[in-house]
């Protein structure tokens, strides 16, 4: 049996979890970034009075202090997930979700309308990301 080395990440940039889970766990090459709201690291409270363009850019630079603290950045996200209270959201969601990855290597992403978020947030984004160097290939 191969062994597996698990390592769990945490930084004071980014808000502290709601409930018994991690900021991220790394699992050798790959590490799990637990879903980001649009929380204020410092004072735990959505930002933004409910606008979902404000939460979902302060969840982006949430991921993005954790990938961070790793010594990753946003180009190592390789698959999101974005949970919306409202999928009339997804456009500007979009739009704000554009400006953290690079055009022509966005991450493989899913997007879904649910009942509920915590803290009664507007949106949700949890990613996979690639630990180790990045070489982009070319198309074939």
């Amino acid at each position: 049996m191969s062994r597996v080395v698990r390592k769990i990440i945490k930084t004071p940039r980014a808000p502290l979890p709601l409930a018994p889970y991690s900021q991220a766990v790394q699992v050798n090459d790959t590490m799990y970034i637990s879903g980001q709201l649009g929380m204020d690291p410092s004072s735990g409270a959505l930002v933004g009075n409910g606008d979902v363009v404000e939460e979902a850019r302060q969840a982006l630079d949430n991921m993005k202090a954790i990938l961070e603290e790793a010594g990753l950045s946003m180009n190592h996200v390789v698959k999101t997930t974005v949970l919306l209270a409202d999928i009339n959201d997804f456009v500007r969601v979009n739009e704000v979700y554009g400006k953290y990855f690079t055009a022509g290597t966005y991450p493989a992403r899913a997007a879904y309308q649910v009942a509920a978020l915590p803290k009664s947030a507007r949106v949700e984004i949890e990613a996979i990301a690639a630990v180790g160097e990045i070489e982009d290939q070319a198309k074939l």
